[in-house]
C-alpha cells in the first residue's frame, strides 16, 4: 500500500512541476528555466516543513509518501544540473553560472524556512 500511495504523490509532485513550467512558460516565454528553480525551492520548503514535522513521526509511511513521493516528484535534480549545460551550448555563460551557484543556495535557504515555519 505504501508504494502505491508513494507513486501517486509522486505522479501529483510530478504534475504540480508541470504546471508550474506550463503557468511561467506562457506568461514568460523565455529559455530561462524559472519554474524549473521555483519548483526545486517549493519543493525543497515543503521537504524542511514535512522533515521536522514528520521527524520522530512513528509513522514512516508518511515520511516516505510525503518526502520520498511528493517532493521527490516536484523536485528535479537532473534538470537543475542539465539546463545550465544547455544554457553553456546556447552560450549563456553568465545564466549557466549563476544557475549552477544559486540553486543549491537557494534550496537550502528554502528548506531552513520550511523547518522554521513548521516550528
Amino acid at each position: 500500500m505504501t508504494l502505491l500511495l508513494l507513486s501517486i504523490a509522486g505522479a501529483l509532485g510530478c504534475c504540480v512541476r508541470y504546471v508550474l513550467e506550463y503557468i511561467v512558460r506562457r506568461n514568460h516565454p523565455t529559455s530561462r528555466p524559472w519554474a524549473t528553480v521555483a519548483a526545486n525551492a517549493l519543493g525543497t520548503g515543503i521537504a524542511g516543513y514535512a522533515a521536522y514535522r514528520l521527524v520522530g513521526s512513528a509513522d514512516a509511511q508518511l515520511h516516505a509518501i510525503v518526502l520520498t513521493g511528493f517532493c521527490g516528484g516536484l523536485t528535479t535534480f537532473s534538470s537543475a544540473l542539465a539546463i545550465p549545460v544547455i544554457l553553456q551550448r546556447e552560450h549563456h555563460w553568465g545564466y549557466s553560472v549563476a544557475l549552477i551557484t544559486t540553486t543549491p543556495l537557494l534550496c537550502a535557504g528554502m528548506f531552513v524556512v520550511g523547518m522554521s515555519l513548521a516550528h
